[in-house]
């Protein structure tokens, strides 16, 4: 979440007379993450978060996020529900950009995550991919495979000045995934960036999970790969088997990974890690002037990229193959 675009509380307040969810008491910018405009709103009902759409999403991909969002919670999936105005829609249009409004979900993300809340993560992961199957709407993964040589050429030859040497191993890592991604695995609705900061606990518990803006159909075992990436390595760089295990443990209790998705574990988290090397570099080179935003450091996700690189099966993660 971040604010890249201005709302004036008169501008704000005439958007919410088309709700009713009472009048306008407070809001405020939320300044974590890196691709919406987001704002914690106070009313007379209660809390909300306004999200004004912008950079990579789509406005065509919008009924897919909210009606998602409408379909896991019907599954028992803790989610925030989109708010519909007074027209019974739940998009609008604030400042020049698509706008929606949804339900606060009560909790805190945890910043160094522990054993215990990764295997909360990995239960709750294999809910969600469960829970998403049935789902009438799809969507194309435009951050897969495809979508990474376009981000590598926006970056061109700064992603010097990042790292030395960054442009080339990039160059061969694209090279590599392009030829061996793996094909043919289970599909389904992914979250696609289920981050700790993404992921509510209340006393320990986890409690919801939010920001549903990358979720598209992809392999289930990438958005493993994903979680793997977020919630198993140290500061330092060092990968946490024992958070990987349990991780990993918790997630094939509810679903199980065939054999295909286990041995394709290594190669999966590689290109996870070059996906969110990839866009995070990007977004390093290009922070718009004024923009309210900490955008994430992309050396993070180069150094789990030479982790991945040595990682020869699954039981490097804390899996048999």
């Amino acid at each position: 979440m971040a604010v890249y675009t201005d709302v004036s509380p008169e501008e704000l307040e005439a958007f919410l007379a088309h709700y009713d969810i009472g009048r306008l008491r407070a809001f405020k910018g939320i300044a974590e993450g890196v691709e919406n405009s987001n704002f914690l709103l106070q009313t007379e009902a209660g809390s909300f978060i306004l999200t004004l759409y912008e950079k990579r999403v789509n406005p065509a991909d919008l009924p897919f996020f909210i009606g998602l969002m409408e379909h896991l919670a019907g599954r028992g999936i803790a989610c925030p529900q989109p708010v519909k105005n007074r027209a019974g829609t739940a998009l609008g249009a604030l400042a020049g950009r698509p706008a929606a409004i949804a339900t606060f979900l009560i909790g805190t993300s945890v910043r160094r995550p522990g054993v215990a809340h990764c295997a909360a993560l990995g239960e709750a992961l294999a809910r969600l991919h469960e829970a998403g199957a049935g789902f009438a709407l799809t969507r194309r993964n435009a951050l897969s495979v495809p979508g990474w040589r376009p981000l590598f050429v926006t970056a061109g030859e700064r992603a010097d000045t990042v790292a030395p040497g960054l442009h080339a191993l990039i160059a061969d890592e694209l090279a590599l995934l392009e030829t061996r991604w793996p094909t043919g695995l289970p599909e389904g609705v992914i979250h696609a960036d289920l981050f700790p900061d993404n992921v509510f606990f209340t006393d320990d518990r986890l409690s919801g999970l939010i920001d549903f803006y990358f979720a598209c159909n992809d392999l289930l075992a990438y958005d493993v790969a994903i979680c793997l990436n977020a919630w198993c390595f140290e500061p330092d760089g060092a990968f946490n088997i024992t958070k990987g295990r349990a991780l990993l443990a918790a997630y094939t209790a509810v679903r199980p990974l065939g054999e295909a998705e286990i041995a394709a574990l290594p190669l999966l988290a590689r290109g996870a890690a070059l996906r969110f090397l990839l866009t995070r570099l990007v977004d390093w080179l290009n922070v718009p002037p004024g923009a309210l935003v900490r955008p994430h450091d992309p050396k993070e996700y180069l150094r789990k990229l030479r982790f991945h690189r040595t990682a020869t099966s699954a039981r490097d993660y804390g899996i048999a193959p």
